[in-house]
């Protein structure tokens, strides 16, 4: 690039003196008819003047690209500092002599004037000249394009914030001083946007520690797939496997449900030969500790690998077993680690003891949750809150509410202050226990004047240094009475609620005292009140308390319809029950399977067709919500509506008795399948009934539940078109264990069709053989069926058809 400049090149002054500025003549008139001059030329590099490496004219075209600098000719002082730098042959002290306050004003005007992209453009072609120009700005230049950073960061120009960014960080700015990276990377975090976040965290020296922290983000938000997202790039930055960010991710698989991902990331570091270290595997196994079994296997591979296990280990195990209900287990570890509490080898702490508190007082194994207590105090660890409520509970739990209110005491002589939750375990133990009055009376009591504890001065003494905010008295006889006052919380009310038993009006005066205490009753409440009301026999009530609700604003769960439909189910009113089961559907709110249980029970027997479908309907449903429907008490309705299509009632019970058990889940599920496809079909349609893989018994009450729809139709006016064709096959088809063959259920079939209810019916692969009504042709089929003959052995198929079926349908129409 060449240097513009007057006519010709002007030489530098020498350094011993300088020129004066001499006054400018005045510009003349212009003149319109006057020739315009012609344009200066280029002139050459300034190596090609004769300037090479002399100081004194460094020195000066230094002093004149800092002048365009600092007048905002940012492109003419590029121009000059290519052009010396070709001249100096790369002398870095052409770049020292610059101006950094000329600079600076310079690119503080351009971000003023022209704007962010200019000033990046700059940056880039100074990098270029080799003239460090990101590092000579002061810090009003660097305020300024951080300022116009934080403009673009405001206006949420967010792919354009990290492009700039990226560029200053690559020119060599100062970055880190824009804004905190974090403030940031949270906007990605609740944007959902992972790779944007990484890309950003990428830009800074400290990223490891920005990933990791906007993983853990992540996962506070319950965004698994974001943070497994940063996961993967932070191990692809590393180049290996971090044992903070892995311990970090698993939690976070853990806070979002999800002890399968953990799971695999786990195995990915064995599959990877990397041994976990003992954090790893305590996060590992606290987000599984609901699962006994894993936890021990993770145990013992902790073991193998000869990984040391700490306390937290031994803790987790304890409150493993705790959750499966695994006492005997937890005990043998906490003898364990007892053992090694005597070899110096750990020390128990509270956390420990409390566990197994909680574990004996779920077992309702008061004496041992007492030992426990000698435990602590023989240790030196005092209790806790936690570990208090536990004893409290273990008593509560078996039923010994005195020895539990003796507890509660002693927990105050001991400078533990009680919250409202243990007075609740007590409470709810007299509930428990059906010792409603009692339950009352310890609540008005507590309520009015809390709770006296006797004090001696030894006990006083201790207390008076704790952060104790009790009221306390004292007697004319100079010992200490401390009174604890006792206050109720939402919790405490519900609990009275169901001390009401079936008394409405009392749980109603309940709620309201609620209210007069600036309490404010919960979905809880409500609930109560609404079982309270449908074990009374009141629907209406009920139904009442639960529009209540939704009037004033809280919102209905699957829990509040599930009692009210339990309300209306205990009334008689399915109707209604099945109204409320598809209203909350209508809320986007899926039923549990306490749900599907009360309306599949709901009915005594069926009188009607549509009674049987909408029965059907709701245990399809629940078994494609993925809960179990092995009710042997609907079977049993079922076989009740298909064999009122008998006149003989239910006389067959001892043949039912035979293979009515659900011995097995899938036979059960088959079974009711068939029965669900076969009723839902119209009766104009093809009827085809296939009853392979069913016992006899079970392709029994299949072919009477079609001929009981049949017949229900037909009363209605829809006649019959076509034949009833059933399937038997030729393979066994019983699940129980005494396996039937085909025949066999081809022979009930035909038994039932033309002994009890006189039809006739063919049988053969084109239903060519055929069984008439009467004993002797009976007979004759039956004898056909077993030895053997000239006819073709019959090949699995029956056939029902349809003037016989008709015949069969006026003769029941007349009857009834």
């Amino acid at each position: 690039m060449a240097l513009a400049m007057t006519s010709s090149p002007p030489q530098p002054p020498p350094p011993s003196h300088r020129r004066r500025r001499r006054p400018q003549p005045a510009a003349p008139t212009p003149n319109a008819n006057a020739k315009p001059k012609p344009r200066a030329k280029a002139l050459p590099l300034l190596s090609d003047v004769g300037v090479g490496r002399d100081p004194s004219a460094i020195k000066y075209y230094a002093r004149v690209a800092s002048n365009l600098a600092g007048a905002g000719r940012l492109r003419d002082f590029l121009l000059a500092a290519e052009g010396l730098r070709a001249a100096a042959g790369d002398d870095p002290s052409f770049a020292a002599r610059i101006s950094a306050r000329l600079l600076s004003r310079g690119v503080a005007a351009a971000v003023r004037d022209r704007g962010l992209p200019h000033v990046l453009e700059f940056l880039r072609d100074a990098q270029r000249v080799r003239v460090p120009a990101a590092e000579m700005l002061d810090a009003d230049a660097a305020d300024a394009v951080a300022a116009a950073c934080r403009m673009v960061l405001e206006e949420r120009r967010m792919a354009e914030f990290v492009e700039v960014v990226e560029a200053l960080a690559r020119y060599g700015f100062y970055v880190q001083g824009i804004v905190n990276p974090m403030d940031v990377l949270k906007i990605f975090v609740k944007k959902h946007d992972p790779d944007m976040a990484i890309r950003y965290a990428r830009i800074f020296p400290n990223s490891q520690l920005l990933l990791c922290n906007t993983m853990e983000a992540f996962g506070k938000r319950k965004d698994l797939k974001s943070a497994l997202t940063v996961f993967g790039a932070l191990k692809g930055q590393l180049g290996g496997i971090n044992m903070f960010a892995c311990r970090s991710v698993i939690d976070i698989c853990g806070h979002c449900g999800s002890s399968v991902q953990a799971r695999i990331i786990f195995e990915g570091l064995l599959a990877d030969k990397i041994t976990p270290n003992t954090y790893v595997f305590n996060s590992l196994m606290n987000v599984n500790a609901h699962s006994l079994n894993y936890n021990l296997s993770v145990y013992k591979h902790m073991q193998n690998l000869g990984v040391a296990p700490d306390l937290t280990s031994y803790n987790i195990l304890l409150k493993t077993c705790c959750n499966a209900r695994e006492f005997n287990l937890a005990q043998e570890i906490y003898e364990e680690m007892k053992k090694k509490e005597c070899d110096g080898l750990l020390k128990l702490d509270v956390f420990t003891y409390s566990t197994m508190m909680k574990v004996f007082a779920d077992a309702k194994m008061w004496k041992m949750a007492s030992n426990i207590k000698e435990d602590m105090q023989a240790g030196g660890v005092r209790l806790n809150l936690v570990t208090w409520s536990s004893l409290i509970n273990a008593y509560a739990n078996s039923g010994l509410v005195d020895r539990a209110i003796e507890i509660l005491e002693e927990m105050i002589r001991d400078g533990c202050q009680p919250t409202a939750p243990c007075f609740n375990i007590i409470l709810t133990a007299c509930v428990k226990s059906c010792q409603y009055d009692r339950a009352f009376r310890l609540f008005s009591s507590w309520k009015k004047s809390g709770i006296k504890i006797s004090l001696s001065p030894e006990q006083k003494r201790c207390l008076d240094g704790g952060a104790f905010t009790f009221c306390k008295e004292y007697p004319s006889n100079g010992s200490t009475t401390l009174v604890v006052p006792f206050r109720p919380t939402v919790t405490t009310y519900n609990i009275l609620m169901k001390a009401c038993g079936t008394n409405a009006e009392r749980a109603k005066s309940v709620m309201n005292e609620m209210r007069r205490n600036g309490l404010c009753p919960d979905l809880i409440s409500w609930s109560i009140l609404m079982d309270i009301h449908g074990t009374s026999q009141n629907r209406d009530g009920a139904i009442q308390a639960l529009r209540r609700m939704q009037r004033i604003g809280i919102r209905l769960n699957v829990s509040a319809y599930t009692v009210a439909i339990k309300a209306c189910v205990a009334n008689k009113d399915l109707k209604l029950a099945l109204h409320l089961f598809d209203e909350m559907k209508a809320h986007q709110l899926k039923p549990n399977l306490v749900t599907y249980k009360t309306l599949l029970t709901a009915r005594s027997n069926y009188g009607s067709l549509q009674e049987v479908q909408q029965c059907l309907a709701i245990y399809q449903e629940m078994r494609k919500a993925g809960y179990e429907a092995n009710d042997y008490y609907l079977k049993e309705l079922i076989v009740e509506w298909c064999e009122g299509v008998l006149s003989s009632g239910s006389d067959n019970r001892d043949f039912y008795n035979l293979d009515l058990q659900p011995k097995r889940k899938e036979s059960f599920n088959l079974f009711l399948e068939k029965v669900a496809t076969v009723l839902q079909k119209d009766v104009d349609q093809n009827q085809i009934v296939d009853v392979r893989g069913l016992s006899k018994v079970e392709a029994r009450i299949v072919v009477l539940s079609v001929l009981r729809k049949i017949k229900e139709q037909y009363l209605l006016g829809t006649a019959v078109q076509d034949d009833v064709v059933i399937i038997t096959g030729h393979e066994k088809t019983s699940r129980t264990e005494v396996e039937t063959s085909a025949v066999d259920v081809e022979h009930a079939i035909v038994t039932v069709l033309t002994d009890d209810l006189g039809l006739e019916v063919l049988i053969g692969p084109g239903s060519h053989l055929p069984v008439l009504p009467n004993p002797k042709a009976l007979t004759k089929s039956r004898s056909n069926l077993q030895a053997p003959t000239k006819f073709t052995r019959p090949q699995g198929v029956i056939k029902i058809p349809v003037n016989s079926l008709n015949h069969w349908l006026k003769k029941k129409a007349a009857r009834d």
